[in-house]
């Protein structure tokens, strides 16, 4: 373990006297959207998150994967490998003849061992609330990110039937929430983050576990609609820093806060925008990629403020080149609201290997995936998924309580360095099956629950 820790080259182990455990608990937070700013400056209402980085371990900020969105992000903070490694590109995967709206769900898509695993192989207990890319996980007590492609269903009933085991998710309810709607569990209400907070509480104080991953996710919501600022977005923040304090308080009620440690990090941070491009108009109007299903030679792929070239032929050179001629036929002010990143540049940040080339746009410059209309479109609200060269894009983290040094500052680090991290607080091995090996069906954990509580 102190091997591959030692590896990472950015003095997160300075916070450790040692690589053994450090805590019996680890609780991983992600607030969606998060930024280093929200607990450096005292104007954001976020009185439990600043009083964490001053007595505990910060960074001034995490610099993540491309393109900068939720769903590869979260995998790389659970698995500490980039998207190139751990398979989960993007948020939606790229359908080629037209996205069916549809996410990776499913734990089973993630390539590589997460921290469920090691937690798993060790004998422990984990559970965990809305993460992204966690159904059928090898979690004992798991509430996962889910909704259904049938618009008649509502976006609480595929939670409901996708948390395990079996029955958990109406224990809750009559032990810690109430009966719950759609609306108690959308983001379109910051009561969300309040009612998921509630659920982590009650699995923290009624099991225990030694690990728990919750993915708070109103402050992105919030972004998407204001930008980096304004009502909705201090509304959003204020009740994640509440729910962040229900946790911390739950923790304490069970008895375990003097022996758990508090990761609170994120995805992404968040860019305002004010422009908007759509690349696929130029391969669209140039033959390249027709609406038809089947009839394209090339399409982008976008992603937040990104988009990937795609070819129906990988080895189709001349295709290729035609699309970078387009590019840099473009008026001079159109070309300069995006760069080209080669496929040397995407191999290097571990992005999707599948894709040829990629477009980071300049910042205020979000992505369309539309065929038709203008290419350049007036912009508004704010969005990630930009290449993360810049301290807009980084999230932030801290880490509290044991194992982590009071007042110290990590001036960078990466959304890779947080699940070994994880994994050395709890004096984990780190996975060294394959992923294959170290799968393990619901109905087995169930069994092995049932054994261990015994």
């Amino acid at each position: 373990m102190k091997s591959f820790l030692t590896t990472l080259g950015l003095g997160l182990s300075l916070t450790l006297s040692s690589f053994g455990q450090a805590a019996k608990h680890v609780v991983l937070i992600s607030i969606d959207g998060f930024r280093p700013d929200f607990y450096r400056e005292a104007k954001w209402p976020t009185p439990n998150l600043q009083r964490m980085a001053a007595q505990g371990t910060s960074a001034n900020g995490v610099r993540g994967v491309f393109p900068s969105v939720t769903y590869p992000s979260h995998t790389t903070l659970i698995t500490g490998v980039a998207p190139a490694q751990h398979g989960i590109y993007y948020n939606s995967p790229f359908e080629p003849d037209g996205a069916t709206g549809r996410w990776y769900w499913e734990e089973s898509l993630i390539k590589t061992p997460t921290l469920w695993d090691a937690v798993h192989q060790a004998g422990l207990k984990s559970a965990s609330v809305q993460w992204p890319v966690s159904v059928g996980a090898p979690i004992d007590y798991n509430v996962p990110e889910f909704w259904s492609l049938d618009k008649n269903v509502d976006r609480l009933t595929p939670i409901r039937q996708q948390t395990t085991p079996k029955g958990l998710f109406e224990e809750i309810e009559l032990n810690a929430t109430g009966k719950l709607t759609a609306r108690d569990m959308s983001s379109d209400y910051v009561s969300e983050d309040e009612n998921d907070s509630r659920i982590a509480a009650y699995l923290l104080e009624t099991y225990k576990p030694a690990l728990l991953t919750w993915h708070v996710f109103g402050v992105d919501h919030a972004e998407h609609q204001d930008g980096r600022d304004g009502e909705h977005v201090r509304r959003a923040l204020a009740t994640a820093d509440w729910a962040v304090g229900n946790v911390l308080e739950a923790l304490a009620k069970a008895g375990i806060d003097k022996e758990t440690a508090v990761i609170v990090t994120g995805d992404h941070g968040f860019v305002d925008i004010n422009t908007t491009l759509a690349p696929n108009v130029v391969l669209a109007q140039n033959g390249l990629y027709n609406a038809e299903k089947g009839n394209w030679k090339a399409q982008f792929h976008t992603s937040g403020a990104a988009a990937f070239l795609m070819l129906k032929d990988k080895k189709d050179k001349k295709t290729t080149a035609q699309v970078r001629a387009l590019l840099a036929k473009l008026p001079a002010d159109q070309q300069k609201l995006f760069r080209v990143v080669e496929r040397a540049e995407l191999d290097q940040i571990g992005a999707d290997p599948n894709a040829v080339l990629a477009l980071a746009p300049a910042l205020g410059v979000s992505m369309s995936a539309a065929r038709e209309g203008n290419l350049v479109r007036p912009g508004k609200g704010g969005t990630h998924g930009f290449f993360p060269d810049n301290d807009q894009i980084k999230t932030g983290f801290i880490g509290f309580g044991p194992g982590f040094e009071a007042g110290k500052v990590i001036p960078q680090m990466r959304l890779q360095d947080v699940a070994p991290r994880a994994a050395s607080l709890l004096g984990l091995s780190w996975p060294t099956t394959s992923k294959a090996e170290s799968k393990t069906t619901t109905s087995q954990l169930t069994d092995n629950k049932t054994n261990r509580d015994k």
